[in-house]
């Protein structure tokens, strides 16, 4: 049992209600919002959708945007919901700038791409937009909006990733980081998913019926909602009283399909199962279920199977709330969550509208709102694609002396095994004696035989991208001897960027019609980590950071945090990303890319992490920290923290003559490094960063292309500082220190 984290705040804008208060009285009075399509312009009129009542032009206008300004309906809707968290926890722009902001999204700025994918590609009016279709720029534009966030992270796990971005935050309060933290996400309707979503036929053209013997399918929604979470002690100084508690929480992989889940529940029923122990609750104390519920036959038959396995005879009160809102995809975990905490303050249950007939061998969802008994302790499910599992358990704030949480001291990890493939020999070493040096602006990643791996029908289906991910992970799995890590945990930028664009291509080009699945299924962000876990059955923790320059940087220090908290012993974490020669031209517009003496690279990269040393460790990260818009103070004291080094790793030329450069200078000024002339820059280059400071510490050779030029050769390789920065205003720093 750990301790209880704080709900101090929330907020939330779905299609039945643009603030709590909204939300609850359509709850109450079982008021659905699906209804005709009135916003998405889409031929497909006849999927109803529970879509926000507001255009998008209507939302900035409130929020006082002005008309040219770049913004996507995610940010939006983000930053509407976010004011609301924010007024409620009362956090002032002082707390705000100690706290961590982790948001969720999968579809990021598409609905922006989708419509301007042409102009993007044959002229230069809407070039604006093209930075503002990742994951990444969605959450910084909704950070931004309120001013700075100590650190900012993008989950994206599909339809789990909200619910992911809570259980971080959560973390990351328990490992001691920061005592507040702002979690949840936003998701808009695009044309992209909604025929994603129909290429694999799971849309109801009816309004969507959870658990019923004839659901069909699902009704798609959009929304946002964000908690505040904090611990006793950050409340008790602030002078705030709790609206809720986040007990416990667990997240597992299904390991099963990448779109289906298992006949048996097994990721749904380890999830639930972990947040129970996590909670130091049995089953039959919780008084309420807000399943997933989508409505789906395969899922509502899976998760029944799983809460059967849990619960048993004895199941407590269930519904589904996807019937009033749609399936928000990744942001119903913390729609769910705030409608979760409504039920708690008002002692009510959330009926299943629509259900009628039972299911064979599935559950009886609730359709009285009256509570068998009050309302305690509540589990929030929330599931993704490839199996990403997600519960939380929430409670009342009646403990009137809710402990503070113990301050746990850190300790070094140990990076046992690295695996690269990019734009240097892959699979190899090569590089430290002959390193390929590239003078073109853009190179594609010098691929492996993949068939050790794969058969020749995996390989027909599945992107480059994934090839080189399952095959660093599975050769950093075997280099450490371990067949199933505790937790999976990936960065990537963009995804399968390929992927992405024909299917971009296709809706934009040729229309809605005869979409295929294969496209939408590896464009979402988290296939990569499902796919291998799926091929390793590999159930423990799983999930997948999606944030710009700093998306393996968020993924690292997710790992970190968990291995420093002892949830999990070991991590396979991974760094990847490819680059098109479209999409290439198209972040040279925005001048990301095609700089002089810049080359573009791709990324595949595969580490080992262990909580124990062993003879194996190539070297040991005895710290990282992310910042984002610090003040001069948060670097002086991150300074401090790391203390002398031999070298710097810097993330480019420029950075050399940065002030911050002399924040790390001891009697000596360190030597400083590069990579990126070898590796090339991409959105995961720093992963290549790390392993090439794990190989120089572990050889304890250091390549002369490392050296930048005018810079003196160290005289011991024992401590690199490897550095990140992201548009200026990201910051990552990673200590490595010889095993």
């Amino acid at each position: 049992m750990n301790e209880p984290i704080l709900i101090t705040g929330m907020g939330i804008v779905s299609t039945i209600g643009l603030n709590s208060d909204e939300t609850l009285a359509s709850l109450r009075a079982g008021k659905t919002g699906i209804s005709a399509i009135r916003f998405l312009k889409t031929a497909h009129q006849e999927f109803p959708v529970g879509e926000v009542a507001m255009s998008t032009d209507e939302m900035a206008k409130r929020l006082g945007i002005p008309e040219g300004q770049p913004r996507t309906r995610t940010q939006l809707m983000g930053i509407m919901a976010l004011g609301q968290a924010l007024e409620q926890a009362q956090l002032t722009l002082e707390d705000r700038a100690q706290a961590a902001f982790i948001s969720a999204t999968t579809v990021g700025g598409m609905d922006m791409s989708e419509q301007f994918y042409p102009d993007f590609l044959s002229n230069d009016l809407r070039n604006d937009y093209i930075s503002q279709h990742d994951c990444g720029a969605s959450t910084e534009g909704t950070a931004d909006y309120y001013g700075p966030f100590a650190s900012v992270s993008t989950l994206s796990t599909a339809c789990s990733s909200a619910a992911n971005a809570i259980i971080n935050g959560a973390n990351i309060l328990r490992s001691g980081r920061h005592e507040i933290a702002v979690v949840g996400g936003s998701e808009c309707l695009t044309k992209f998913h909604l025929n994603g979503f129909n290429s694999l036929m799971i849309l109801d053209e009816e309004p969507c019926r959870p658990f019923d013997k004839t659901r069909a399918g699902l009704n798609l929604g959009e929304g946002a909602a964000y908690l505040v979470i904090e611990t006793a002690a950050s409340a008790r100084r602030r002078g705030v009283k709790p609206i809720g508690l986040l007990e416990g929480y667990g997240n597992a992989c299904d390991a099963y399909h990448q779109t289906a889940s298992s006949p048996d529940g097994e990721g749904a029923f380890l999830s639930m199962k972990e947040a129970l122990a996590d909670a130091g609750l049995n089953p039959s104390d919780i008084d309420y279920i807000n399943a997933h519920g989508t409505g789906t036959p395969n899922n509502d038959s899976s998760e029944s199977q799983a809460m059967m396995r849990l619960f048993g005879d004895d199941l407590p009160p269930i519904s589904s709330t996807k019937s009033f809102t749609g399936h928000t995809t990744s942001v119903s975990g913390s729609i769910e969550t705030v409608i979760c905490l409504l039920a708690l303050q008002e002692q009510f249950l959330p009926v299943n509208l629509g259900w009628k007939h039972q299911m064979p061998d599935g559950i009886t969802p609730v359709t009285d709102s009256t509570p068998r008994h009050p309302l305690r302790h509540v589990l929030c499910n929330s599931f993704g694609f490839g199996g990403n599992d997600s519960s939380l358990v929430l409670g009342r704030p009646d403990i009137l002396d809710i402990p503070d949480i113990p301050v746990i001291p850190e300790t070094p990890i140990f990076i046992t095994s690295v695996a690269q493939i990019s734009i240097q020999e892959g699979l190899s070493e090569a590089w430290m004696e002959a390193p390929i040096l590239y003078e073109e602006p853009f190179v594609r990643s010098r691929d492996v035989d993949f068939k050790q791996w794969l058969s020749p029908g995996e390989s027909r289906r599945m992107g480059k991208l994934l090839k080189r991910a399952l095959a660093t992970s599975l050769t950093a799995m075997r280099a450490s001897g371990v067949e199933h890590p505790d937790a999976i945990i990936t960065g990537t930028g963009l995804g399968c960027i390929e992927n992405t664009e024909n299917l971009l291509t296709h809706l934009c080009f040729e229309g809605e019609e005869n979409c295929k699945p294969t496209p939408f299924m590896q464009s979402t962000h988290n296939t990569i980590s499902s796919l291998v876990s799926i091929h390793t059955q590999s159930h423990g923790y799983n999930a997948t950071y999606a944030h710009k320059e700093a998306s393996f940087d968020c993924a690292l220090e997710d790992a970190w945090m968990q291995l420093q908290l002892g949830r999990i012993h070991t991590a396979l974490v991974g760094g990847h990303d490819e680059m098109t020669p479209q999409y290439f031209g198209l972040l040279c517009k925005t001048g990301y890319l095609g700089n002089p003496g810049q080359v573009a690279g791709e990324t595949a990269v595969s580490m080992m992490l262990d909580a124990k040393p062993s003879d194996k460790a190539l070297c040991q990260i005895t710290l990282v920290r992310r910042c984002y818009r610090p003040s001069l103070d948060t670097l002086t004291q991150v300074a401090a923290e790391v203390g002398a080094v031999d070298a710097i790793v810097i993330p480019n030329i420029g950075f050399a003559s940065s002030p911050l450069m002399s924040l790390f200078a001891s009697t000596a000024a360190p030597a400083l490094l590069q990579y990126k002339n070898l590796f090339g820059e991409s959105y995961t280059a720093y992963g290549l960063g790390i392993y090439a400071a794990a190989q120089v510490l572990s050889h304890q050779t250091l390549p002369d292309a490392m050296l930048l030029p005018g810079s003196s050769r160290p005289a011991k390789l024992q401590r690199l500082l490897v550095v990140n920065e992201s548009g200026g205003k990201d910051f990552t720093f990673t200590l490595l220190e010889q095993h």
